[in-house]
Parts: C-alpha cells; sequence; structure tokens
C-alpha cells in the first residue's frame, strides 16, 4: 500500500538532546560570568576611584577577549570537535576568576579579565557542535535554545548581587570560580563526540576574504547594533540605576534584568518571525522599534523655568524609572529578535559560506560589545549627561536604516522571501 505523505525527519537521538541541554547550560553559565562585571564593576569602581572611561573598559575588557577568541575557537571545534574545545575554555577559565578575588589595582583586574572573557568565545565553539548533531530541518530549534543562553546576563545579575551584598565582592570570582569548575565537569559527563563531525577548518585568510561582500559589512553593523548593543546595556544597565535613579545594588541589578532576561531567551522567536515573515522585513521593524526607544531613552532629566504671566513656572521633564524599564524591555525584545533575524540573513545569501561569514559578523557584533561601554564612559565623562549612552545608540540604528533602505530599497517586502521571486 503506497502512500504521498511526506516523509518523516529521523526523530532526535538522545545523545542529540544531551548535547544540546549540556552545552546550553555551559553556555548559560559561561554568558553570566563573560557579564559578571555589570555588578561586580559598580563596587570596584569606588575601591578603586575610576572614572566613567576607565569603568566603562573594565567591563567591556571580557567582551575584547571573548570577541577576538570566536574566530581561532571555531577554527579549532572544526579540527577538533566542540566537546574537549568547549571543556578546555571552561577550565582555563577557572584560575583567572580565582585569583580575582586577590587583585588590588585596576591594572590587574584587566589582565585577568581578558582570561575571563575567553568565556565569551564558547558561543563559536557550541554553535557548530550542536549544530552538527541535528538534521537541517531540526537545526533551526537547536540553534534557538542553545543561543537562549545569552539569558546568564540576566542569572550574573540575580546572584551576583546577593552575593555581593551578604559576603563582600571578593566572594563573587571565589564563587564563579567553582561554578565554572563543577560546569566543566557536568558538560564532560553529559556531552558527546562523534568524529564524523570534524571537518577541515577554513583558514583566517579565508574568512577575512568575506569582507570583500558589501553585504557583509551591512550585516556586522547591524549585528554590532542589535547583538553588541545588547551586550554593552546589559554591562552598563546596573551601574546607569544606581547613579540615575539612586536605587541600591540589588534593585538596580534586578531591574537591568528586565532588559538582558528577554533579550537572551527570545532569540528563538527572532528566528521563527524571520522564517514567517524574511529576514529584511523583521530586521527593519526591529530597527524601527528600536530607533523609537532610543530616541525617547536619549531625553535627559530636565529642569526648566518658563516665565508666564503669573510669574516663573518651574517645570521638570524626564523619564521616570517605570517608563525608563518598560522602554528597555522593549529594546531587549526586539533585541532578541534582531539578533536572530540577521543571522538568517546570513543563512539566506551564504548557505555555502555560513561559517566564514557568521564567523566574521559574530566577531563583529563582540567587538561592538567591547567599543560600547567604553564610549559609553567618554561621552559620560565629556559630557556628564547620563543618557548620552542611548544617544550614541540611537545615532548607530540610524545608521543601520540608513543602510537598509538604500540597500533593500527594490527588495522584496514582508513575507514575499519565501517565494523565491525578486
Amino acid at each position: 500500500m503506497s502512500s504521498n505523505a511526506a516523509p518523516r525527519s529521523a526523530p532526535v537521538s538522545r545523545q542529540a538532546l544531551s548535547v544540546l541541554f549540556s552545552s546550553t547550560f555551559a553556555f548559560t553559565v559561561c554568558f553570566a560570568i563573560w557579564t559578571m562585571f555589570s555588578v561586580l564593576g559598580v563596587p570596584l569602581k569606588t575601591e578603586l576611584s575610576l572614572n566613567e572611561t576607565q569603568f566603562g573598559l573594565l567591563i567591556a575588557t571580557p567582551v575584547l577577549t571573548g570577541s577576538l577568541s570566536r574566530v581561532p575557537l571555531g577554527m579549532l571545534t572544526d579540527r577538533f570537535g566542540g566537546r574537549p574545545v568547549f571543556a578546555l575554555v571552561l577550565l582555563v577559565c577557572v584560575p583567572s576568576l580565582y585569583l580575582m578575588s586577590y587583585a588590588t589595582s585596576y591594572a590587574q583586574f584587566l589582565v585577568l579579565a581578558l582570561f575571563v572573557g575567553l568565556a565569551g568565545g564558547t558561543f563559536a565553539v557550541g554553535t557548530p557542535y550542536v549544530a552538527r548533531w541535528f538534521a537541517p530541518q531540526r537545526r533551526g530549534f537547536a540553534m534557538g535554545v542553545f543561543g537562549a543562553g545569552n539569558s546568564g546576563s540576566a542569572l550574573n545579575m540575580f546572584v551576583a548581587p546577593l552575593i555581593i551584598g551578604v559576603f563582600g565582592w571578593t566572594m563573587l570570582p571565589r564563587v564563579y570560580a567553582a561554578l565554572m569548575l563543577g560546569t566543566a565537569v557536568l558538560f564532560w559527563l553529559f556531552s558527546h563526540s562523534d568524529p564524523a563531525h570534524r571537518v577541515a577548518s577554513t583558514s583566517l585568510r579565508e574568512q577575512l576574504g568575506v569582507l570583500k561582500d558589501p553585504r557583509v559589512w551591512r550585516y556586522c553593523q547591524y549585528y554590532s547594533v542589535v547583538f553588541g548593543g545588547y551586550v554593552a546595556l546589559a554591562l552598563w544597565m546596573t551601574k546607569y540605576y544606581v547613579a540615575e535613579y539612586g536605587f541600591d545594588l540589588t534593585l538596580a541589578a534586578f531591574l537591568a534584568m528586565v532588559f538582558s532576561l528577554p533579550g537572551g531567551v527570545l532569540r528563538a522567536l527572532g528566528g521563527w518571525f524571520s522564517d514567517r515573515f524574511g529576514a529584511y522585513a523583521v530586521t527593519w521593524w526591529v530597527m524601527w522599534v528600536c530607533w523609537v526607544c532610543f530616541f525617547l531613552l536619549s531625553y535627559p532629566q530636565t529642569q526648566m523655568t518658563i516665565q508666564t504671566l503669573q510669574g516663573p513656572v518651574s517645570l521638570h521633564i524626564g523619564l521616570n524609572s517605570t517608563v525608563f524599564t518598560i522602554l528597555l524591555f522593549v529594546v531587549g525584545v526586539a533585541m532578541a529578535i534582531g539578533k536572530a533575524s540577521v543571522f538568517k540573513f546570513i543563512s539566506d545569501d551564504y548557505s555555502d559560506n555560513i561559517g566564514a561569514v557568521s564567523g566574521v559578523v559574530g566577531l563583529a557584533g563582540g567587538l561592538g560589545g567591547f567599543i560600547l561601554p567604553i564610549l559609553f564612559g567618554v561621552l559620560l565623562d565629556f559630557t556628564g549627561v547620563y543618557s548620552s549612552a542611548f544617544m550614541l545608540l540611537y545615532g548607530a540604528v540610524c545608521v543601520s536604516l540608513v543602510f537598509m533602505h538604500y540597500s533593500y530599497r527594490r527588495a522584496p517586502r514582508a513575507g514575499t522571501e519565501l517565494t523565491g521571486t525578486v
């Protein structure tokens, strides 16, 4: 008896699921530690008497290493497999985390932060490692689950203030060192290796050669906004709440988590939207939502006096903490969706070279997360206006919208990318 029904995809193996969940757990812990200075940096700023620029450099330093290490770690994963490379990175971070509790100078913290930053490079390890365990029709789901490890920044904002409040800041690096060591053990116990997944790695010259294509530069700019901006704000917002609204560290970190959590866990939703409506339409609306929110968030707290017939009237214009947090939450949701839609662009345009292009674009996004906090500090030192960070992001989104308008003005709009018509 024959049937014309489409064949069902093969069931997911237990090994594949074990790899997915052990990798996602490990990446979540790594992302929490990668962004640890978003909370730890607040007491260190006071203890070390740092200005805003120095603070921005401190919280951004781990992001630099995590970004630059993505390309070589991706190449090592191709050659040796994801399991040994992932486990090695986890173990390498443990000594630097523990030694941080004994650091006494700004220079020592910067050096140790460089080694801790390797934790952020695990994205380039876990992405191909997890993908190769799943059939093509299931990889989108798997990548969405693994990418949700970005929510580790929210985990850090929940755990770190509690530890610092009870035991002091020196306890946080020790707890994180023990957590990283335990994660390495659990990852090794529950992950698996398949020699068939090892492939010939792309050379660094071949990877950087994709920059000759102007489309790659545009995707780098988009990702530096949606991912780099996400990382930068995740690092900056705890201190922002403390300085702008006078909240204590615990409340400030909790409110900052309102931004970080959706920015991590909703990435899979962005992948679904991109499949349904097309990468261009989704990214276009993400940028417009960010444009409106950053415009409102950019407005500084303002006191003005108006001369009227009845005499002077004083007015205060500015966002209260509730409205500010709601706008920040909307930005977090938009950035989560945008992170997935940009990679949908890459999978559509470079299906035969997705590894090299995604590596370069991911590197650009990470560098955005490194440069932006430093610029936030420079602008704050120069202007004295806390909302200047959002003014900078507003300008970056304007650039993305201009690029998208002139690059895709003859491109199909929402949904038509699915039909394959031009």
